[in-house]
C-alpha cells in the first residue's frame, strides 16, 4: 500500500540501468549535482557492454559517485526526503547494485523509497528543463531501446511504435565498428558526418507497411557491411553523413507522422541517440513546419543520468505516495501494456 508522503523537498537519485552509475540531487524539482562515471573505456575494447564487467564497476563507484552529488549539492544525507531509484528495465547485475544500496540508505535513514522505470525518466527528462504540457508524443531513442510512446499525464503512457528488433542506438553503434570508429559509436558518426555529404550513399529505410510507427534496424549493419566490403568504399566522412541520415529519416518521419495522426502538437525527443545534432536539426525544423513543438533534453540529460530519476521520482511520489523496500528489480520492466 502506498503512503502519502506530504512534502518532499530534496531527492536523493540512483541510476544503474547499465553501464553509467549515476546519482544526482533535486530541491524542489530543480538539479542541485549530477554526477555519472562511465565506463566507456572499460567496454569500448568489446565494441558494446559486459554485463558482469558493468555491475563489478558499479560496485566500486557508487558509494563514491553518491558521496559526490551529495558534497557538490551541499546536502547531507540527513536533509534528503526521498530516494528515487531505476527499478528497470537494464541489466540485473547492475540494477540490483543501484537498487540494493538505495533501500539501504532508504532504511538507514528513515526516509522513503521510490522506484522508477527507467523509461519514464527519459521520457520526462526534458520536463526538467522546460514546460512542456501533457498529452504530448514521445521519441525514446537509444542504445536499448526506440519507441513511440503517447503520454496523456503523469504514469498514463501507451505505446503506438516500437522496434521489432535492434534499437537506433545499436545501429549507430554496429555501423560505427564496422567503420572502424570504436565504442560508443553515435558521437563519432555525427561529428564525422559534419564534414560529410549525407546523399553520398543510399542506405535503406525500413518500413513496416502494416505498423507505420513500428521501427527495424536489423539489416542497416548489413548494408553498411556490403558498401564497405564491396568498393570502392565513398569517403568516410560521405558513409557516416549518409547512414546517420537514413537512420534519422526514420525517426522523423514516424514520429512526425504519429504526431499528426494522434493530434497531439507536442513531441519531446528522448535518450541518448537525441544527442545527434542531425535529429535535432530535422525534427526542430520539419516540426515547426507542421505546427509541431519539438523538446530535447540538454545534451547532458539524454545520456542515462540520475537527475532524470530523481525528477521522475519526485514527481510520482509527490503523486502516488513511495514503494516498499521489498519492491524487485525486473530487467524486462515495460512502461505500459502492448503497443496498440
Amino acid at each position: 500500500m502506498k503512503r502519502e508522503r506530504a512534502h518532499v523537498a530534496v531527492v536523493l537519485g540512483i541510476e544503474t540501468s547499465c553501464d553509467d552509475t549515476a546519482a544526482a540531487v533535486l530541491r524542489d524539482g530543480v538539479i542541485r549535482s549530477s554526477v555519472v562515471s562511465s565506463q566507456d573505456a572499460i567496454h569500448g575494447s568489446f565494441g558494446g557492454v559486459v554485463p558482469e564487467l558493468a555491475s563489478r564497476e558499479h560496485l566500486r563507484n557508487i558509494l563514491p559517485v553518491i558521496a559526490e552529488a551529495l558534497g557538490r549539492a551541499d546536502v547531507s544525507l540527513r536533509e534528503v526526503d526521498a530516494i528515487a531509484v531505476t527499478r528497470g528495465p537494464g541489466l540485473l547485475g547492475s540494477l540490483l547494485v543501484g537498487l540494493s544500496v538505495a533501500k539501504g540508505i532508504a532504511l538507514g535513514q528513515g526516509v522513503p523509497l521510490v522506484a522508477v522505470n527507467h523509461l519514464e525518466g527519459h521520457l520526462l527528462s526534458a520536463l526538467i528543463e522546460r514546460d512542456v504540457r501533457f498529452p504530448f508524443l514521445a521519441l525514446l531513442v537509444s542504445g536499448g531501446h526506440t519507441s513511440l510512446y503517447l503520454a496523456r499525464s503523469l504514469g498514463e503512457y501507451r505505446c503506438v511504435g516500437r522496434t521489432v528488433d535492434d534499437a537506433v542506438g545499436e545501429a549507430f553503434d554496429k555501423a560505427a565498428k564496422i567503420l572502424g570508429l570504436g565504442y560508443p559509436g553515435g558521437r563519432a558518426i555525427d561529428l564525422l558526418a559534419r564534414g560529410g555529404d549525407p546523399a553520398a550513399v543510399r542506405f535503406p529505410r525500413a518500413r513496416i507497411k502494416q505498423r507505420p510507427y513500428d521501427f527495424s534496424f536489423s539489416g542497416f549493419k548489413t548494408a553498411v557491411r556490403q558498401h564497405v566490403t564491396a568498393g570502392p568504399a565513398a569517403p568516410l566522412a560521405d558513409v557516416a553523413a549518409s547512414l546517420q541520415e537514413a537512420l534519422v529519416d526514420v525517426l522523423v518521419q514516424a514520429a512526425l507522422g504519429a504526431a499528426m495522426e494522434y493530434e497531439v502538437p507536442r513531441l519531446v525527443v528522448a535518450g541518448g541517440v537525441s544527442a545527434n545534432s542531425r535529429l535535432r536539426d530535422r525534427l526542430t525544423a520539419e516540426g515547426t513546419s507542421q505546427g509541431v513543438e519539438v523538446a530535447f533534453p540538454s545534451p547532458r540529460l539524454c545520456t542515462d543520468n540520475a537527475a532524470m530519476i530523481a525528477y521522475a521520482g519526485w514527481r510520482r511520489i509527490v503523486q502516488d505516495g513511495d514503494d516498499r523496500l521489498d519492491v524487485e528489480a525486473e530487467a524486462q520492466l515495460p512502461l505500459e501494456g502492448p503497443c496498440a
